[in-house]
């Protein structure tokens, strides 16, 4: 019987350990969790009587919606940090929260008060390492698993090409013969 022995998976040489993830994901989740008040201050609906769009109501909404979502992904990616999928949810969920939250800056900025408008975008900057050592850590899985899937596919050509080389099992001569 032919043996093919199994990959066996190279240590994670560029990929940050499970350990800093979490603490990153972690340092996120709370940074998160420091915006709730900022967005509490937001008064939208006093707004409208300035002129301001309706839409800054929903924006407001949305982005309470976004900010639960990716606590929900961040915790996701915790229990789960070699899930490429669940990086880039938590990467695409703060992009999209950051991208409200300027936007939200500037109706705070025009309508509200510029000084609450600058704690909106000094908390939208803090985030920004989180997000760029989340980013860093996506592309280094993401190129960990190329290196995985390209060994499996090098084993199993190999494999293949040594079951090719092998004379037929006894079994399968002998029912040839009988034939």
């Amino acid at each position: 019987m032919l043996f093919c022995p199994p990959v066996i998976r190279a240590q994670a040489g560029g990929i940050a350990p499970e350990w800093e993830v979490r603490k990153n994901l972690e340092a996120l989740a709370a940074h998160s969790q420091r915006l709730e008040p900022i967005l509490d201050q937001i008064r939208p609906q006093e707004w409208i009587s300035q002129g301001a769009p309706e839409a800054y109501i929903a924006q407001v909404k949305n982005t309470r919606e976004q900010l639960q979502a990716l606590a929900y992904s961040a915790d996701k990616l915790v229990k789960e940090p070699d899930r490429l999928t669940a990086a880039l949810d938590a990467f695409f969920r703060i992009e999209a929260l950051e991208a409200m939250l300027r936007s939200l800056g500037a109706g705070v900025r025009k309508y509200q008060n510029p000084a609450l408008a600058d704690m909106l975008q000094s908390a939208v900057a803090e985030g920004t390492t989180h997000r760029e050592k989340l980013r860093q850590y996506i592309v280094e899985l993401a190129a960990d698993r190329e290196q995985q899937f390209k060994a499996v596919d090098q084993e199993a050509q190999r494999c293949r090409a040594i079951l090719s080389r092998q004379p037929a099992a006894k079994s399968e001569r002998k029912n040839q013969e009988h034939r």
